[in-house]
This record gives C-alpha cells, sequence and structure tokens, in this order.
C-alpha cells in the first residue's frame, strides 16, 4: 500500500520540470535583434520535424512580441497549413514572388492564431518552379531580392523559411536569401546521416554564392529522456557542435504532432503541454542569442 505519492518518480520530476519552465515562460518578451535575422531551417533528412521546428519557432518568437515572418518555401505547403493560411493552387503565394516577381507584401497574410506572426504561403504551383528557374536570370537570388525588398520597408525582427528536404533551386534560393541555418537534427539512429553532406553544401553556397551564410543554431528533436540512444546522440551532436546547439531538446510529443491537423501550432494548441514549453525555451535561447549579437555589437 502506498501511503504517499513519491515525489522521486520520473513522472513526478517531469511534472515538477514542466511547471518551473511555465512559470519562468510565463509573460517572458523576448529582446528585438539589433537588424531582422533571416534563418532558413534546412535538412536534407527528411522527417526530422524540420517544418514543425520552423512553424513552433516562429509562433514561439511572436508570442514572445516579436515581429516574425515565415516563408514557406516548400511545394507541400505543410507550414502554411500549420498557421491556418490558404494556400490551395492559385492563391497568390512563394511561387508568384519567386517566378513573376510579384511583392512580398502581395501574398504575406497575418497567421489568425499568433499576434506578430505573420506567413508568405507556399501552394502546390511551387513544386514547378524548380523547372521554371532553371532558365531564368538571377535564379538563385531571386527570393534574397524579395525578402530584402520587404523587410526593408517593414519592421521585422526574425524572417525564418521553410525549405523542402532537397537541394534543389528553392533550396539554394532559401541558403541565399539567408543569413543563418537552423538545423533540426533528430535523436534517432542515423541523425547524422546526411548532416555533413548539408554543411558541404552551406559551405559551397557560401563560397559562391552567399559569403554571410554559417550554420548558427542546432535544435536536437524527438527527444526522449527515457533511452540511452537520445542521450547519446544528444551528447555526440553536442560534442561536435557545442556553440551552435541548443540547450533545450524539443521531445516526442503526441501534442506537438495533432497540432497541425487543428492549423495550429503547439503554442496555440496546447500552450504548456511539454512540446510546447521546450519550442519555448528553445525559442527564448534563439532570441537570447541574438540579443547577446546585440551587446556584442
Amino acid at each position: 500500500m502506498v501511503d504517499s505519492f513519491d515525489a522521486a518518480t520520473p513522472l513526478a520530476t517531469q511534472l515538477d520540470e514542466e511547471l518551473r519552465l511555465a512559470r519562468e515562460l510565463r509573460g517572458v518578451r523576448f529582446e528585438s535583434p539589433a537588424q531582422t535575422r533571416v534563418i532558413t531551417v534546412s535538412n536534407q533528412k527528411g522527417g526530422v520535424g524540420k517544418t514543425t521546428t520552423a512553424v513552433n519557432v516562429a509562433a514561439a518568437l511572436a508570442s514572445g512580441g516579436l515581429k516574425v515572418l515565415l516563408v514557406d518555401n516548400d511545394p507541400q505547403g505543410n507550414a502554411s497549413t500549420a498557421l491556418g493560411i490558404e494556400h490551395h493552387s492559385g492563391t497568390p503565394s512563394v511561387y508568384d514572388v519567386i517566378v513573376n516577381e510579384t511583392p512580398l507584401s502581395e501574398i504575406v497574410r497575418p497567421c489568425p492564431d499568433v499576434d506578430n506572426l505573420y506567413c508568405a504561403p507556399a501552394t502546390i504551383d511551387l513544386s514547378g518552379a524548380e523547372i521554371e528557374l532553371v532558365s531564368m536570370v538571377a535564379r538563385e537570388t531571386r527570393l534574397k531580392t524579395a525578402i530584402d525588398n520587404y523587410v526593408a520597408a517593414s519592421d521585422y525582427d526574425y524572417v525564418l523559411i521553410d525549405c523542402p528536404p532537397s537541394l534543389g533551386l528553392l533550396t539554394i534560393n532559401a541558403f541565399v536569401a539567408a543569413r543563418e541555418v537552423l538545423i533540426p537534427i533528430q535523436c534517432e539512429y542515423y541523425a547524422l546521416e546526411g548532416l555533413s553532406q548539408l554543411l558541404k553544401n552551406v559551405n559551397l553556397i557560401r563560397a559562391h554564392l552567399n559569403g554571410d551564410l554559417h550554420v548558427s543554431t542546432i535544435l536536437l528533436t524527438m527527444y526522449d529522456k527515457r533511452t540511452n540512444l537520445s542521450q547519446q546522440v544528444a551528447d555526440d551532436v553536442r560534442a561536435h557542435f557545442p556553440e551552435q546547439t541548443l540547450r533545450t531538446p524539443i521531445p516526442r510529443s503526441v501534442r506537438i504532432s495533432e497540432a497541425p491537423s487543428f492549423g495550429q501550432t503547439v503554442i496555440t494548441y496546447d500552450r504548456n503541454s511539454a512540446g510546447s514549453l521546450a519550442y519555448r525555451s528553445a525559442a527564448r535561447e534563439i532570441a537570447e542569442r541574438g540579443a547577446k549579437e546585440n551587446g556584442n555589437g
């Protein structure tokens, strides 16, 4: 017979940690960076939580008081779905920006559930852009030109770009448009598979098309503290990338998986769930790094 609740159980420890984090994050306002930070969220390995990370980091930064634009540069349009933005074929979208040079201001829409969060949606039309871009002038810099022109006339703190899990012209456009790369890495077997190729591609882009591009942030996703594998992967990544890897890992979470089917991010779907708290904590780290750069500038 159990006479009292055992506060030392793993479940109790986890609940205590979540309550502490919820208290820490309640009402927190993030400091704006000195200039707009343009970050591409990329990993050529599929299923690592790339789009999930893009939309939830964007929502978490916006919920901390920052003005954020998410550019959905993936023809699947999953980021647009998660933000509740209409993106059926024919909707003004990133396709029009890249192929027809439509100004971003004409396609950007506010996220209905999160103040200060805006989205440039993707439609299935974007799938044809890879072929159409091949013969175009300045094919690698079209997204950069659009973002630079739009940001110059606005007051965004962050622009996050979600791109396809492949190195085509859409992804190259995203790399050329950004100064930073955020890489989500899944805490599973073969987590580092493909990472070396991604880093080579970043170096190639830096050498030939965008000298400012660098990997600034690595985020561990689908982390399960109960398994040795997750801990081992986390240790390996932190050993290889101690400066870039965020302290906060993103846990496996049903809530994170459920949210997009309701046209929401986990930040609005279940604000104090473990997944939401983790993304909000990761966003706080990202914002703190931006503020630290302010101080060092």
